[in-house]
């Protein structure tokens, strides 16, 4: 799964300017900053019952449930609701709902932002910060042209009593919104990140979102030395470890990134919403069995229909299609319309595609291999990046996970290896032994599943991707097969190519005896380059004569 956008970036609630508010009202914003929510939403709850008829508490709370990974727009809007209630003129409370609409997807709420922004004849900065900050909370339903007005205009309203480090984060996020690729306005995301260095309480929160900004850019060193400055200044700040994370998931340092998930954990709270986005980063980096428990901690806890979606994933990757199928049905049928996403419909041509292997009437069978096209390439049009999805498709028609690998060959070797490398994921002595014994056995998907472990701690070990190629073409799964052929190849360094030879001209033999009919050509430039390294390799030759013809 690919990373959303909230993987690496909080959306900043910070300091207030006005020195009216209370210490505790900073304790809760700083417990939202630090995604602590269920502390934050404890926090306001507590000031509510001490003054109930302060609007702006009400507000707050409300948009602690926004801006939660999850946005919970009921209770937000109960709190919005109960804060006008005790001042029908507040204008933040009339923001907080204007801010539901739009998360639902309304857009005729910024419409409303503006008249309330209007309406507040500009008075206020706080007024003015929330209305840019409600315009940059919704990946799919923003205005960050309109939302850098208003946070400039705020800005420069709490010139005189100093600007709040929160104002420039939002700023910043407001920028990177726009930017959308130009490194000219993501260059203005980071002038706003570095103004709020000087007034910030937390230096951390600072290098996180530099860090992630430069994530964004895959400009990867720049973004790992400003995560461990966020780390090495504040040990404790949860959001750093999140975002380290998503670097480590995007190097495929598994190992790494659930240390960084435990730690996230650690220091973030027990929120049910929290736990829940981190069983979704343990789907992502493929630890399922963490993933499960996780989910499973809190399942009865949460009322967000999303916990259906995840379960749904985790099922998938446990091969149990069925499940997956039945919860996925219950996430469509309960969840609001505006959160449906191109990825739900990816997921549903891979259970397909899963469903379809054992389908014995043929009818239905070719109905849902029908089914399966059709809903991945809308998640591939789409561009969703959740998941690999040309690669899950082949490795589910190839019928490879936990549960086949279980079904396969085994030897007390591999157990003790299994037993070996589930103490320690990252011995990756270990793990080459283990795919050597599941080739030996020939239980292929075994060594499949466990090269590709060893792709993921060692990601640029060359003959790893050979060996998985191997094993993908011994189980008949061709098309993954010449994938980790091609990874092989790209991963070949000078100094090794003479020791590579003979495996570097089989790997171009077999990705051009795949190609040789859908494209020709290209056939022909691999096989020269397969007869480069291996001048005497008869099928290379016979290949070569044909395409030559």
């Amino acid at each position: 799964m690919n990373l959303s956008k909230k993987i690496a970036l909080a959306v900043a609630v910070g300091f207030f300017a006005n020195l009216s508010f209370g210490q505790s009202v900073q304790e809760g914003v700083n417990y939202v900053d630090s995604q602590k929510y269920a502390k934050a939403k404890q926090n306001f709850t507590d000031l509510i019952n001490q003054n109930p008829k302060d609007a702006s508490n009400y507000f707050y709370l409300g948009n602690a449930n926004l801006t939660q990974f999850e946005p919970n727009f009921d209770q937000a809007q109960e709190s919005f609701n109960k804060g006008l209630a005790a001042d029908p003129k507040s204008y933040l409370n009339k923001l907080g709902l204007a801010s539901v609409k739009l998360g639902k997807g309304d857009k005729s709420a910024i419409t409303e932002i503006q008249q309330i922004v209007k309406d507040s004849r500009e008075k206020d900065a706080e007024v003015l910060f929330r209305a840019g900050e409600a315009l940059t909370l919704f990946e799919k339903n923003n205005a960050p042209d309109l939302a850098i007005t208003y946070l400039n205009k705020a800005i420069e309203k709490a010139q005189k009593a100093g600007v709040p480090a929160n104002y420039y984060y939002s700023l910043g996020d407001a920028y990177r919104l726009k930017a959308n690729g130009n490194s000219q306005i993501a260059g203005q995301a980071l002038t706003a990140y570095e103004k709020a260095l000087p007034v910030a309480k937390s230096k951390a929160a600072v290098y996180t979102r530099i860090g992630t900004l430069w994530m964004s850019a895959a400009q990867w060193q720049n973004a790992k030395q400003n995560l461990d400055k966020a780390i090495a200044v504040d040990p404790t700040y949860a959001p750093a470890y999140k975002a380290l994370a998503g670097f480590n998931i995007k190097y495929q340092k598994n190992a790494e990134a659930t240390q960084n998930l435990i730690n996230y954990a650690k220091y973030a709270d027990e929120d049910p919403y929290t736990q829940l986005e981190i069983a979704k980063l343990y789907f992502i980096n493929e630890d399922y069995a963490n993933a499960k428990t996780t989910l499973n901690s809190v399942f009865d806890k949460v009322d967000d229909p999303i916990k259906y979606r995840l379960r749904a994933y985790i099922q998938y990757g446990d091969g149990d299609y069925a499940g997956a199928q039945e919860n996925l049905n219950t996430f469509l049928s309960k969840v609001d319309k505006s959160r449906l996403q191109p990825s739900d419909d990816g997921l549903q041509g891979l259970i397909a595609a899963g469903l379809a292997k054992d389908e014995k009437d043929a009818a239905k069978k070719a109905q849902l291999e029908a089914l399966s096209q059709q809903k991945v390439a809308i998640a591939k049009a789409a561009k969703d990046e959740t998941l690999k999805w040309d690669e899950e498709l082949a490795k589910v028609k190839g019928g490879i996970n936990a549960a086949s690998v279980d079904q396969g060959a085994t030897s007390p070797e591999i157990e003790a290896l299994k037993a070996k490398v589930a103490a320690n994921p990252k011995d990756t002595d270990a793990l080459y032994k283990l795919a050597q014994e599941y080739q030996n056995v020939q239980n292929w998907n075994g060594a499949i599943l466990t090269w590709g472990k060893m792709s993921s701690a060692l990601p640029d070990w060359a003959p790893a991707y050979y060996s998985q190629g191997y094993a993908y073409q011994q189980a008949g799964n061709n098309d993954m097969a010449k994938a980790s052929y091609e990874k092989f190849i790209s991963l070949v360094k000078p100094a090794e190519i003479e020791a590579s030879k003979q495996s570097l001209g089989y790997a171009y033999f077999f990705i051009a005896y795949m190609e040789k009919d859908a494209n020709p050509e290209k056939a022909k430039q691999d096989i020269a380059k397969s007869l480069e390294y291996e001048p005497t390799y008869q099928d290379a030759i016979n290949l070569q004569k044909t395409l030559n013809k």
